[in-house]
C-alpha cells in the first residue's frame, strides 16, 4: 500500500511503510529551517537568512543580476528588489555595469560585503561544529552526504542543476 506525499507533492507516492520517516524528516527540516531563521538574526543584526543566502550566492559567482537571483530562488522580483536595496543602503552590495552589456547592472559584493560575509559565515560553522562534535565521523560523512543527494534534486524531483 502507498499513500500520497501530501498537497502539493510530486505525483510519486511514499510507500507506507516509510511514510511515518518522510513526516519525521519534513518535521525535522522544518525545524531546522526555523532554528536558521532565528540564529542568523542573532549572528548579525543587519543580516536576514535570506540575506545571508543573497550574499553568499553573489560571492560564489562573483556577481550576477537581480533577476538572476529571483529565478535561481523562485522568489517575486520584488521581494529580490527588497532585499537588494536593503543591503545596497547597508553598503553590502553595488551594482555595476556589466563589461559585455553597459544597459545590465550586475549585484557584486562590496569589501564591507565581503567581511559581513566571512563573519556570518565563521561563527555558523562555530555554531555547526559546536553542535555536530560529538557525532562519529561515520555518521557525519553519512549525514552530509544523505543533505548533499537531498538537495541535489529539483522541487519536481528531477536533478537540480542551479
Amino acid at each position: 500500500m502507498e499513500v500520497e506525499a501530501g498537497p502539493g507533492a510530486a505525483t510519486e507516492a511514499v510507500p507506507v511503510e516509510s511514510a511515518e520517516a518522510v513526516e519525521t524528516i519534513q518535521r525535522e527540516m522544518t525545524a531546522f529551517a526555523r532554528r536558521a531563521r532565528a540564529s542568523a538574526g542573532r549572528l548579525h543584526p543587519e543580516l536576514s537568512l535570506v540575506s545571508y543566502t543573497l550574499l553568499g550566492h553573489l560571492e560564489e559567482h562573483e556577481g550576477c543580476r537581480a533577476t538572476d537571483l529571483a529565478a535561481h530562488y523562485a522568489l517575486d522580483k520584488s521581494t529580490v528588489s527588497r532585499q537588494v536595496s536593503a543591503l545596497e543602503r547597508a553598503s553590502l552590495i553595488e551594482r555595476r555595469r556589466a563589461p559585455h552589456d553597459h544597459r545590465v547592472q550586475v549585484l557584486h559584493l562590496t569589501d564591507a560585503g565581503r567581511r559581513v560575509l566571512a563573519q556570518v559565515t565563521e561563527s555558523r560553522r562555530a555554531a555547526f561544529h559546536e553542535r555536530l562534535a560529538d557525532w562519529p565521523r561515520e555518521d557525519l560523512e553519512r549525514f552530509a552526504d544523505y543533505l548533499a543527494r537531498y538537495n541535489a534534486r529539483g522541487p519536481s524531483g528531477a536533478s537540480d542543476a542551479g
